[in-house]
């Protein structure tokens, strides 16, 4: 099979294409003929060599989502048959025409999204919906806020704050904000020109919000808390800062409130397969009625992906970069 393999890295001279064998599949194992992948911002720090595969194979895949069709599986495989359009988060191997998922962590494509469409939902409404509802607790007219709000982390948690009926504050670049209006935020901060502290403490009449996802880290931390209501929450997905800052700790104490930092990638293949399965039960309804839906920048082929990482390094994307293998 063609794959994109890391044999070294760096810049976009990285990502090589070469001809690999194609996975073996376990017993348990399905054998995923991928139609598209998604690009996410690990990707690029992978590339450069700043985040590894917590699982290594002996040639390193890098893509962390896909979409595609079942076209074989393991002996003790029972939920899917050949054909089936499936979808799924993984630790590495997506930037392949095959690859191999465990049969309980593959979740269906929605029956009203193309296969190719499908590689936009997982990672990014995967790492939402867990930051914000399952480890937040966001509920029903509770206020939430988002850094990096047209990204697809950002533009998928504007959609599931809104479909549970909570209200959403979001932060994004000038070029931005109307996009972010448009999926129904409730308040957009142009972070260039506007204060969030000072815009959070208007929208919620100086009581601040429940929960936090911030893909920032550094200098943000501070403010966040000064954002937080009272047992707030702030979900750390990323760091995008870089370079780590101190911050107060004491002023978590007077708000009672909580830092927790998540990823989705490390985890072992248990809790991937909880959440995958926790996921396909209560959020795939949503994408069925409409009121989820991928939100889709750009798309490349396979063969321009190395133009694909330019892009999204570029900051110029809102919502998800396509790659079409298939």
């Amino acid at each position: 099979m063609k794959a994109v393999v890391l044999r070294t890295h760096g810049g976009l001279e990285a990502l090589q294409f070469e001809d690999v064998a194609s996975p073996v599949m376990g017993e348990y194992d399905i054998l995923v003929s991928v139609a598209a992948t998604a690009l996410n911002r690990a990707d690029l720090l992978q590339r450069m060599g700043f985040y590894p595969d917590p699982f290594p194979s002996d040639v390193e895949i890098p893509g962390l989502e896909f979409a595609g069709t079942v076209s074989a599986k393991g002996a003790r495989v029972t939920a899917w048959n050949i054909g089936d359009a499936v979808m799924g988060v993984v630790s590495g191997g997506a930037y392949a025409e095959e690859l191999v998922i465990h049969e309980r962590q593959a979740i269906a494509v929605p029956s009203n999204v193309s296969v190719n469409d499908a590689a936009a939902i997982p990672e990014v409404f995967i790492t939402a919906w867990d930051a914000l509802v399952l480890q937040g607790g966001l509920t029903s007219g509770r206020w939430c806020m988002v850094h990096a709000g047209a990204s697809g982390v950002g533009t998928a948690s504007i959609q599931i704050a809104k479909a549970i009926g909570a209200r959403i504050i979001v932060t994004c670049s000038a070029g931005k904000v109307q996009a972010c209006k448009n999926l129904g935020a409730d308040v957009v901060v142009d972070y260039g020109s506007q204060d969030f502290v000072e815009e959070v403490a208007k929208a919620t009449n100086n009581v601040g919000v429940d929960v936090i996802l911030d893909v920032i880290g550094g200098e943000y931390v501070d403010r966040n808390i000064a954002s937080l209501a009272v047992k707030g929450r702030i979900i750390q997905v990323g760091v995008m800062a870089g370079k780590p800052l101190p911050f107060n700790v004491g002023s978590l104490l007077a708000k009672r409130a909580s830092i927790t930092g998540t990823v989705l990638r490390a985890r072992p293949l248990e809790e991937k397969v909880a959440i995958s399965q926790r996921f396909a039960a209560e959020l795939l309804p949503l994408f069925e009625t409409g009121a989820l839906k991928p939100i889709i920048d750009s798309r490349y082929a396979f063969a321009n992906i190395a133009e694909a990482h330019e892009f999204m390094a570029s900051n110029g994307n809102v919502g998800k970069i396509i790659i079409d293998i298939a």
